[in-house]
């Protein structure tokens, strides 16, 4: 079993380091992206030699991962989204610091990407999520019934163009009395805006499977930039035989940015949802016609 976890580079300012526990050993390693820089979060698990994992983890803003262990020996299973799994085997000695050889990670392979064209969001084989704290207790989950999108594939993916449009009036808390205060001019103001909308034309990918979509979401009157944080999970066939686009996303929305005003809403004794908002979203599209 493992002692202790130590996510802080050791700082060497003349003195020592600290000792380590007796009959253990510690396990320390650098992980780098591929030109060489230092990859912080990524996570690291060690599992002793009947493949329990004894020790899970992540890399500090260096680079770095450290843990003391029983000595004996163990395997490092090192990942990060966008990089390819790297494993290291080692021997953690009673007494002694074992430092592995640097981790370099590869960049994932891409998926298949969509075919050039439009593409339809089908909403039955999709959701529209999001997740907020009420009144700064438990969580308020809930969705969004109605929307629909067109996705226009360039001939390079970073030149895509991604529209959406969301019916304010269908969202769904499970509570149809919350959710018809959400959609009062209170909060979403259905009746004057019935739907939101995000448009993007910049598509930026971030390594392996992770894109940033990158546009503008307009809702209750007022436009906003915002960044869905994307998974593209690649292309598969439907039971119709039809090709199909799969992706998921998030993003954290803050409602005082679109003018729905947290503290006066309080003030007035409108106790709904809290102040920020986190958008999940799981799409699958289909070529359109």
């Amino acid at each position: 079993m493992a002692f202790a976890l130590l996510r802080r580079r050791h700082r060497v300012t003349g003195r020592e380091a600290m000792p380590l526990p007796p009959g253990s050993g510690s396990l320390e390693c650098v992980v780098l992206d591929p030109v060489r820089l230092p990859l912080p979060r990524a996570e690291v698990s060690v599992r002793d030699a009947e493949g329990r994992e004894v020790v899970r983890g992540q890399t500090d803003p260096n680079g770095r991962f450290a843990t003391t262990v029983r000595p004996g020996a163990y395997g490092l299973s090192i990942t990060s989204d966008g990089y390819q799994p790297v494993r290291r085997d080692c021997l953690a000695a009673d007494g002694v610091r074992t430092t592995v050889d640097s981790v370099a990670m590869d960049l994932a392979p891409q998926p298949s990407l969509p075919t050039p064209g439009a593409w339809r969001i089908d909403p039955d084989h999709s959701a529209v999520r999001f997740v907020a704290r009420h009144i700064g207790l438990a969580a308020v989950h809930g969705r969004f019934n109605q929307f629909e999108g067109t996705l226009m594939v360039g001939e390079r993916m970073e030149d895509s163009r991604l529209e959406v449009a969301i019916d304010t009036a269908s969202i769904d808390t499970n509570v149809r009395q919350r959710d018809d205060h959400l959609r009062s001019a209170d909060f979403l103001d259905v009746a004057a805006y019935p739907s939101m909308y995000f448009a993007s034309e910049r598509f930026v990918h971030r390594g392996g499977s992770r894109w940033s979509v990158q546009g503008a979401l307009n809702l209750h009157g007022v436009s906003r930039s915002v960044a869905l944080d994307t998974r593209y999970l690649g292309l598969g066939t439907g039971i119709a035989g039809e090709t199909r686009a799969a992706c998921s996303a998030t993003a954290e929305l803050h409602r005082e940015d679109f003018t729905l005003d947290w503290r006066t809403m309080l003030s007035r004794g409108i106790a709904v949802v809290g102040a920020t908002i986190r958008v999940e979203l799981d799409i699958q599209a289909v070529p359109e016609g």
